[in-house]
């Protein structure tokens, strides 16, 4: 009797895997329909953009290691940064002074945000932790730091998802996890990747409840924030996916990879870039995206 249910069950989960290897070759073809245009085609179509002579306006200079990660904050004068060295300094963009540096209790700080009032800045690395500092006029802000979050391996990025309140965050345990900043209660994880989560990014909307990631398991993934589920899967690299980007309309990503390719996915790859890809940015004014390369 229980060799019938068990051929049953293998038969069942056979049937279903044969139904859903249908599906997706279904799918791919509904897709390649809808690839009717080749982006070489319509670019033909566009006026081409004049050469910008690009020039730094102000070089930063107090790390002493390497910077794997800044951001702006909402009043478009200061900086975070951390680095290699331990350090997560704040500066003045307009000055080049350094407001306010922090020594952390690791190296590595991987990840590091602004919260969108600009009171707060969050980060964490090799410590497993997120630690968020309140801006002060005080000279040492972190005696008045708080550790939000812990993950089981080193936490890559972070991200505030349009509030001061919770706090999104990316690690190498190949989860993301949402945290209350203020009790610092692990409000909802989100399991799927099955390898180091490397960079997240908040869909471009008021109510901020998708976001993207990418993993060393060479997928991307949109979740719902709401229910912790994976809402749309990416795969087609053949390495680590580095860096992820919503366009600003939010209907499509851009992923970097190890493998030395972008690409833009909307209902399909519609673009390829080869070089190795460090880090995506979105310029508004070019409606693209730049990508920072060692072959550019």
């Amino acid at each position: 009797m229980t060799e019938v249910l068990s051929n049953n069950t293998t038969d069942k989960v056979a049937a279903l895997v044969k139904e859903a290897e249908s599906l997706k070759a279904k799918l791919e073809e509904e897709r390649q329909k809808l690839n009717d245009v080749t982006l070489s085609s319509v670019a033909e179509r566009l006026e081409m953009i004049t050469y910008l002579n690009i020039k730094p306006r102000r070089v930063l200079k107090g790390h002493q290691a390497k910077v794997l990660c800044s951001d702006w904050s909402p009043d478009k004068r200061h900086i975070v940064s951390s680095s290699q060295d331990g350090k997560l300094i704040i500066w003045d963009a307009f000055t080049n002074y350094k407001e306010h540096a922090v020594t952390m209790p690791t190296t590595w700080v991987m990840g590091c945000s602004y919260a969108p009032s600009g009171n707060l800045v969050a980060c964490g690395g090799l410590d497993n932790k997120v630690t968020v500092y309140p801006i002060t006029m005080e000279e040492d802000i972190s005696s008045r730091k708080k550790t939000v979050g812990t993950h089981t391996s080193y936490m890559s990025c972070c991200i505030f998802p349009n509030s001061d309140q919770q706090i999104l965050t990316g690690s190498g345990d190949s989860t993301c996890a949402l945290w209350d900043v203020e009790s610092g209660q692990l409000l909802q994880s989100f399991h799927g990747h099955t390898g180091d989560v490397m960079s997240i990014d908040l869909a471009p909307n008021e109510t901020g409840n998708t976001f993207v990631s990418g993993s060393c398991d060479k997928m991307a993934f949109i979740w719902d924030m709401r229910s912790g589920h994976v809402v749309q899967s990416f795969e087609g690299h053949q390495s680590d996916v580095n860096s992820v980007k919503f366009h600003p309309s939010g209907d499509a990503i851009s992923t970097g990879s190890d493998d030395s390719t972008v690409s833009i996915i909307n209902i399909s790859i519609i673009f390829m870039f080869i070089g190795t890809i460090l880090n995506i940015t979105y310029i508004q004014q070019l409606k693209g995206f730049h990508y920072k390369s060692n072959n550019i």
